[in-house]
């Protein structure tokens, strides 16, 4: 990422440990219940492990700091997905989509979860899982509450179209997905017939950005999408990336809030339990402060850790 990635116009843990504390700061108590989805899901990229990071966060401690913040916790469990015997390679760009049965099919599951989760509860996390989760739990909230806004903390942007991808795999294009203006770049692949575009560019703002493609640059500033890369963060903190975020995708603080959060974003020193680490991420104190500030809002409803275990993610 090339330094100086500041676009917004303001008006040593185990990563298990690493989960249960940003569980504890990555919330909102304004319903004082919570449903916890898990998504383990791994066809979105080549690292199987990913489907065992739903349990490994569990297995940390996971639901019980969540109920020691008060909250009545509702646990739906791992949701089943198939794997299609028959799922070709598809896409109109040089480099062919992977698994996007057996993805659209997961993450069509994966939106039905998350839209039960906040009929119930009124705030839902979900647990991967690769980040193509995304694909269904931001849908599965946009289908719930209208007008919601994007955070997007990563190494990565994750905005790859069919047209610019150089793996084929789908975790890296689940923020085109979701984006108006992308959409039509994403002809329709097997087993997303029913995903439709939920946000457009201005409602969505990413932090720590260092690992970016140039198709994703091209998209990043064409349509002026807010993001922060990490030399930004260092010039100013990460206080007033926040801010200048959250004035920029949220002025009056009245909009519902969905932050998605990839263990990459953490600095590989931080969490070692990755499959794609990128060096100079993010300080856990720093991720910490990103959940405190979203969770002032009251409008903090939903959120979804895409996690690899690193014993089985090769």
């Amino acid at each position: 990422m090339p330094s100086g990635g500041d676009t917004c116009s303001a008006a040593g843990v185990t990563c298990d440990q690493q989960y249960k504390e940003g569980a504890e700061h990555h919330l909102s108590k304004r319903s004082g219940a919570v449903g916890v989805v898990g998504a383990p899901l791994c066809y979105g990229q080549d690292k199987p492990g990913t489907k065992r990071g739903a349990d490994a966060i569990r297995s940390s401690g996971f639901m019980e700091g969540l109920r020691n913040l008060g909250l009545k916790v509702t646990d739906y469990g791992n949701l089943n997905f198939i794997e299609f015997q028959r799922d070709p390679l598809c896409g109109a760009g040089e480099v062919q989509v992977l698994h996007s049965r057996a993805v659209g099919d997961a993450t069509k599951k994966i939106s039905a979860a998350v839209k039960r989760a906040l009929q119930d509860n009124g705030a839902c996390v979900n647990l991967g899982g690769d980040h193509s989760m995304t694909i269904g739990t931001f849908h599965g909230h946009a289908q719930m509450h209208h007008d919601p806004c994007l955070i997007w903390v990563d190494a990565h942007a994750d905005l790859n179209t069919t047209l610019t991808t150089t793996s084929g795999h789908i975790h890296g294009m689940p923020v085109a997905f979701a984006l108006e203006e992308t959409e039509r770049c994403i002809e329709t692949l097997p087993g997303f017939e029913w995903c439709h575009s939920s946000i457009s560019a201005k409602d969505i703002a990413y932090i720590g950005l260092r690992d970016v493609d140039p198709g994703e640059k091209y998209i990043l500033d064409k349509y002026g999408i807010c993001y922060f890369d990490m030399h930004s963060i260092e010039r100013i903190g990460i206080g007033e990336v926040v801010e200048k975020i959250l004035n920029t995708i949220n002025p009056h603080r009245d909009r519902h809030i969905h932050l998605s959060f990839d263990i990459d974003a953490l600095d590989p020193l931080e969490a070692p339990c990755t499959g794609t680490p990128v060096r100079g991420g993010l300080k856990l104190r720093e991720a910490l402060y990103i959940g405190e500030e979203l969770h002032k809002t009251g409008e903090f409803l939903s959120v979804s850790y895409s996690i690899f275990c690193k014993q089985v993610y090769t």
